[in-house]
Formats: C-alpha cells, sequence, structure tokens
C-alpha cells in the first residue's frame, strides 16, 4: 500500500420528504469535497425508512444508484438503499469506486424495534467480510449490526470499518461508545456516518484505532485523515495476537 493517509468524510444528514431533494444534496456534498478519498452517508439517507411507500423508495434508489455511478470516479462513496428483490425489500449497501459498484453487503441485522424485521428481508451475516480497494482493507456495518461483538470478529485486521447509520438519539450514548470501542478493540478507523433526524442520534464521527475522535454533531460535514502509520504503530506496540 503506497497511500500513507487518506482524506475522509461522513456526511451527517437528515432524510428530507422529497427523496430527489436528498439525492441532489448527496451530489452536491460529493462534488464540493473531490479531495475526500471516502464518503460515507447515513444509511437509508436517500428514503429514509418509508414503509407506506416502499415500491416508490425502492424504484427511487434504482434510478439514484445508476445516477451515483455515472457520477462517482475516484472517490468512495458508500450508501444504503431500500432496494427490490425478488423475494422482497432489501436494504443494501454499496460501495461505488471508478463508476463501478465494488462491493455490496445486505443488513443482515434487523432492527426489531423499528420494525425493520416486518418489511424486509434479512441478509447473511456471513457476507459480512473485509474487502479491499487499492491496498486498503475495509468492512462494513449497518447501523445496528453494530452491536454484535461476534461481527467484530469477522472483520479484525481491517484498516478502516465504514458504519452508514440511522441511530435514534434515545440510544445515542449506545453509538459512541460501541463505535470507539470497535476501533481501539479492532486497532482500526471507524467511520460512522448517522442520520441528522430530529429523532436520530448525529454522533456521525471518525475515530482513530488510538481512541481519538473526531465528532461534530452541528455539521453536515464531519472530516478527518486516515494515517496509516499510527495503525501500524498501534498494532506493533499493542499485540492482540
Amino acid at each position: 500500500m503506497n497511500r500513507k493517509r487518506l482524506k475522509v468524510a461522513a456526511l451527517q444528514l437528515p432524510s428530507q420528504a422529497i427523496y430527489a431533494d436528498n439525492l441532489d444534496r448527496l451530489l452536491s456534498l460529493v462534488r464540493q469535497h473531490q479531495d475526500k478519498a471516502v464518503i460515507v452517508a447515513p444509511e437509508v439517507y436517500l428514503t429514509a425508512y418509508d414503509y407506506a411507500h416502499l415500491e416508490s423508495a425502492a424504484a427511487f434508489s434504482r434510478k439514484a444508484l445508476d445516477l451515483l455511478q455515472r457520477e462517482v470516479g475516484d472517490q468512495i462513496v458508500v450508501l444504503t438503499l431500500i432496494l427490490k428483490e425478488d423475494d422482497g425489500f432489501i436494504n443494501r449497501a454499496v460501495v461505488i469506486h471508478k463508476h463501478t459498484i465494488v462491493y455490496q453487503q445486505e443488513k443482515a441485522m434487523l432492527f426489531k424495534l423499528g420494525e425493520e424485521d416486518r418489511y424486509l428481508r434479512a441478509g447473511d451475516t456471513q457476507q459480512i467480510m473485509p474487502f479491499e480497494i487499492d491496498g486498503v482493507k475495509y468492512a462494513l456495518l449497518i447501523c445496528f449490526e453494530l452491536r454484535f461483538k461476534e461481527l467484530w470478529k469477522q472483520i479484525e485486521d481491517v484498516d478502516i470499518v465504514l458504519v452508514p447509520a440511522r441511530w435514534g438519539l434515545p440510544r445515542k450514548v449506545h453509538l459512541e461508545i460501541l463505535s470507539r470501542a470497535l476501533a481501539v478493540m479492532n486497532q482500526c478507523y471507524v467511520i460512522v456516518a448517522n442520520s441528522s433526524d430530529a429523532d436520530m442520534a448525529s454522533a456521525s464521527a471518525i475515530i482513530s484505532p488510538d481512541g481519538k475522535v473526531i465528532q461534530e454533531d452541528e455539521q453536515t460535514v464531519v472530516k478527518g485523515t486516515v494515517d496509516f502509520h499510527t495503525i501500524k504503530k498501534i498494532r506493533r506496540y499493542i499485540v492482540m495476537k
């Protein structure tokens, strides 16, 4: 890996009722932050969990995904979308790079308190695995999946964990504790992009393996840098294996 540092951004945005407005905002921010190698959007940002209109949400998401693929070049853009498959609706994370979906993963651990299991089909936890882009090792956990320690084990040794989330305000402290603990335990960077809807926690953050946190709840874009030297240094001095 020849890169030593990556500029990254976690978007912290509310989802508007009009899907197209959300897409316009996302495209605008991607264009404004061309210097960021990685941009993560909140979970189902384009449509939220619009259970009353899932058909419309899935159709819009499919069209939006085609547009995003045409738009996203050298950057890595990460988001989740409500999509329809033959056997029902899913929440799928996609990683777009160089006009291609280079990785995708369906949400496996559905949040029953939010009735996700009533409307969506769960993915397979075995799909949650490390993947590599340009020599950097990534993994992806979608919101509620952050709570499951067995999934932390599945993604050991990655450099960056991406966490698109729609995490509720009453459990804000849980999001902060879990994301920081994951960074320290797995000795990696964690990028959390959470919704800033009124009932959501915000708490988007960029967390380093030594526990340092960049968190700015009032900002729409939380910016930071992944320093691969920090990862190597922590793993060298605090040997976990």
